[in-house]
């Protein structure tokens, strides 16, 4: 099993929206870094934890915690010519793009990342380092434990 941070803008797709979406799961569309795309493909397996992180707005950070539920598939946002995240170079036969399943487990406090920073225990988190803009990066067993903790109101 492995731990991800996954982000989304709230006004796209909030942990809320989540919440909400039937059998409380979400499509993970829109990435478009290689990087990302990758984890998704390659690296996320049923059953991984998710800390579902809310990027942007006024007050970034974690908004609760999912679960992957699905394996990889073509994302269908960039076949669509009329979406933000529209792919010209991409065709069914030859997708660019990954979707993988996010279902919601557990709401609970919102963590800011402000006090992300201030737990020592996170230091080496890639959230936390500078420059780290990636939509989707790994998170140790560890790191994810005491994020949980936090969301639940545990302290860390």
């Amino acid at each position: 099993m492995r731990y991800w941070l996954m982000k989304s803008e709230p006004d796209e797709v909030s942990f809320d929206d989540v919440l909400a979406a039937p059998g409380a799961t979400v499509a993970w569309f829109g990435v478009r870094n290689y990087q990302a795309r990758n984890f998704m493909r390659d690296a996320m397996a049923v059953g991984d934890g998710v800390l579902f992180y809310h990027s942007g707005g006024k007050l970034p950070g974690v908004a609760g915690i999912a679960e992957i539920v699905s394996g990889p598939y073509p994302d269908a946002s960039q076949f669509d010519a009329a979406s933000h995240y529209h792919d010209p170079k991409a065709t069914p036969e030859t997708p660019r793009w990954i979707s993988v399943d996010v279902k919601a487990v557990e709401a609970g406090r919102f963590v800011p990342l402000a006090e992300l920073r201030t737990v020592a225990a996170l230091d080496d988190m890639v959230l936390l380092q500078k420059g780290s803009r990636l939509s989707i990066s790994p998170v140790t067993k560890a790191q994810y434990t005491t994020i949980v903790a936090l969301v639940r109101g545990k302290g860390a």
